[in-house]
């Protein structure tokens, strides 16, 4: 077994190198060979100062998380910060990559800190619904106060060495290339000054004046309780920098592990860890290893430069990659470009990009009004609205002007990929890329797999979808894929409920306070009616109140009114339109009551549908389809996703509850098959099969 640390000593400093692929984790085989190590170090008569580095592309980058739930193996990480603590020689971390987590709580508690140039720090335990656990909310305030304490922790946020320097969390910042030379000179000057070993732990200077602010930690809460709601861990973090604070730093970090030990057990975390994992997983298509070939995608054609073909582009100018981007007329073609230029300025005046980089970016556009410029592009993507007349016109196009080896793609949001293939010689090219809009911040890509697409395309695909900042899920064909077809039923029991009169702001309210940023019909109001219902083949409350002007926010009126600020309130006119479509539909009074009842209505349909999707085989994983709904509908990320979701409920629960639904409502209720049979087996969708 490989050595997951070593050690050499110059010149009387110790260098103790991690060495734990691919980002050195602090595995129990970390901890422990760190530990002999730092023990040797610390026997080694001639031995002065200790370093510790890491090998590889990063320092620590964390915890393994893999060993969460599991008994722990000794030492444990606070144990090794304890030993840093009290090292009888002095110990300087030098850090590159990244120090994250557990990584930056092991560096706080050596006494100095070297950083290079491009190294970034932080402690992101809070997207795992956790707070650093060995030491880092106490350690951190220490230094930097505690109000921009609580703002690192809150946020997860990576502080980049720079940063970090004027904040006093490392004591200097080299060039990445010297890091190793610059550390040992720093090791040895510190040892001619009297090797002195100053502790975080002692310091109290950043946090005296903050004694006589209590008020701070409320404030603080209040301020950013719109960013905390039906989050567990950051009220946790308050409570735990209030601690470093207030009391001495052994009961602050009893506090601290009390804390720890609480969050690690609840809900919500473990929901953020499904999350983390399932990313991840997502990535791995099981007849696709490593050893299939990917396509060097070195040019992209866009056919499109209206929302959607506009976001696909700047996915892709910002990870530097050329686009030809096509439109039918000068004028359309020019209101695209003009649209992605004025988004670029956008960030760039909020200081996350320069103006050098906003002209680079447009730099890579070549923009064309000819289809035959795309000839030799390595990915075409069409992006045009959905009509399965004119997708299929512009492949047969494309099949007679790309070159072979070019890979055929459409953003199709529900029509079938197969006659889109059919339309060209070359099936097995052509590949879904669904973006999820705007297309350039949201996370999800949907990479639909066609009945004859090659392995070779949808590697490509899987792999490219990192590269620009994606996070890819593999889909089959049906009509919507995944996401689209596992949130409709929400939307129609929604709509369903509207009609049996339970007012549409408990609907939209019960939504809400399970997690959702938005309700259905404020989600419609803000998309716009006029958008949503243009493919109606009866008569809908949509459709009425897009006859009378009313299109949602944009007009200050749609399923709400809404005053200049957009807060909305209830509308009589909507009220009236309501009921007048239920009597023309025949559906009488019935209305739901109570936030439980709401809630199955609306999400045991979702549930129910993720399981005719898994079984199916349109989603491989249970997860995949999890994370398909965190990321393309912003499911709350602190319940997991919906069947995650479901498995806590516990599914032989929601068999139940639909059972007596369908008697009421129909088959729409009735269960789907595997749902049952995972239900009577007492198992879980999460289940390894």
């Amino acid at each position: 077994m490989k050595q997951t640390a070593t050690s050499a000593v110059v010149d009387g400093v110790a260098l103790i190198t991690l060495d734990n692929p691919p980002v050195n984790a602090l595995s129990a085989s970390l901890r422990q060979g760190l530990q002999a190590e730092l023990e040797q170090a610390f026997s080694d008569k001639a031995v002065r100062a200790i370093i510790l580095l890491c090998a590889g592309r990063t320092f620590i980058a964390g915890a393994d998380i893999t060993e969460f739930g599991q008994p722990w193996q000794p030492p444990s990480l606070p144990d090794l910060c304890a030993m840093l603590d009290d090292a009888p020689k002095p110990v300087v971390a030098a850090i590159h990559g990244t120090a994250l987590g557990g990584g930056f709580e092991l560096a706080l508690a050596c006494h100095y800190r070297v950083a290079a140039q491009s190294a970034r720090v932080g402690l992101p335990e809070v997207h795992l619904g956790l707070l650093p656990g060995a030491g880092g909310t106490q350690r951190v305030p220490r230094i930097v106060g505690a109000e921009t304490a609580l703002e690192i922790i809150t946020s997860g946020r990576q502080v980049k060495a720079a940063e970090a320097l004027s904040l006093g969390l490392v004591d200097t910042v080299v060039e990445d290339a010297a890091l190793r030379d610059n550390a040992l000179a720093f090791a040895h000057r510190i040892v001619a000054h009297g090797s002195d070993k100053p502790r975080v732990r002692d310091r109290a200077d950043a946090i005296s004046a903050d004694r006589d602010r209590p008020e701070l930690f409320t404030a603080f809460a209040a301020a950013n309780a719109r960013r905390f709601k039906g989050f567990v861990a950051p009220a946790a973090i308050i409570e735990a920098v209030k601690a470093a604070v207030t009391l001495p730093f052994e009961q602050g970090l009893a506090k601290e592990t009390d804390l720890f030990e609480r969050l690690i057990a609840s809900p919500e975390s473990a929901a953020q860890r499904h999350v983390f994992f399932a990313e991840r997983e997502a990535a791995r298509v099981p007849d696709i290893g490593p050893d299939t070939a990917a396509i060097d995608i070195r040019s992209v054609g866009v056919i499109g430069a209206g929302t959607m073909g506009g976001g696909i582009t700047m996915n892709f100018l910002n990870a530097g990659i050329p686009v030809t981007l096509l439109e039918t007329s000068q004028e359309a073609l020019d209101r695209g470009i003009a649209t992605i230029r004025r988004n670029y300025e956008a960030t760039a005046v909020k200081g996350r990009m320069t103006a050098a980089q906003v002209e680079q970016r447009m730099d890579l556009i070549a923009p064309s009004l000819d289809l035959s410029s795309l000839a030799d592009a390595d990915l075409i993507i069409e992006a045009v609205y959905e009509s399965m007349d004119v997708k299929t016109g512009i492949f047969a196009s494309l099949d007679r002007i790309a070159r072979r080896g070019t890979i055929l793609a459409s953003n199709t949001s529900f029509l079938d990929l197969n006659r889109i293939a059919a339309a060209t010689s070359r099936p097995e090219w052509v590949v879904g890329l669904h973006f999820f809009s705007p297309a350039n911040v949201m996370r999800l890509l949907e990479v639909v797999r066609g009945a004859e697409t090659s392995k070779a395309v949808v590697a490509t695909a899987m792999r490219l979808a990192k590269r620009i900042g994606k996070v890819a899920v593999l889909s089959g064909v049906c009509d919507g894929f995944i996401a689209n077809r596992l949130m409709a039923p929400r939307g129609a029991q929604a709509e369903a409920m509207m009609l049996e009169d339970t007012p549409i702001a408990e609907i939209d309210r019960v939504l809400v306070d399970y997690g959702f940023a938005m309700g259905h019909f404020q989600m419609m109001d803000l998309v716009g009616l006029d958008v949503i219902g243009r493919n109606a083949t009866e008569r809908t409350v949509m459709g009425d109140l897009v006859a009378v002007g009313r299109l949602g926010q944009k007009r200050g009126a749609g399923y709400y009114d809404y005053d200049d600020k957009r807060r909305s309130r209830f509308s009589d006119v909507t009220g009236k339109l309501i009921k007048e479509v239920a009597a023309a539909r025949g559906i009488a009074s019935n209305r739901t009551s109570g936030d439980e009842a709401l809630l199955g209505r609306l999400l045991y349909p979702v549930v129910n549908e993720g399981a005719k999707i898994l079984e199916e085989g349109i989603a491989l994983r249970a997860s995949d389809i999890d994370i398909a709904a965190v990321l393309g509908y912003n499911w709350p990320v602190y319940r997991g996703g919906p069947l995650f979701w479901a498995d806590q409920v516990g599914l032989d629960r929601i068999v139940a509850d639909m059972r007596a639904l369908e008697v009421v409502h129909g088959e729409t209720f009735r269960p789907a098959p595997l749902l049952v049979r995972l239900a009577e087996a007492g198992r879980r969708f999460g289940d390894k099969s």
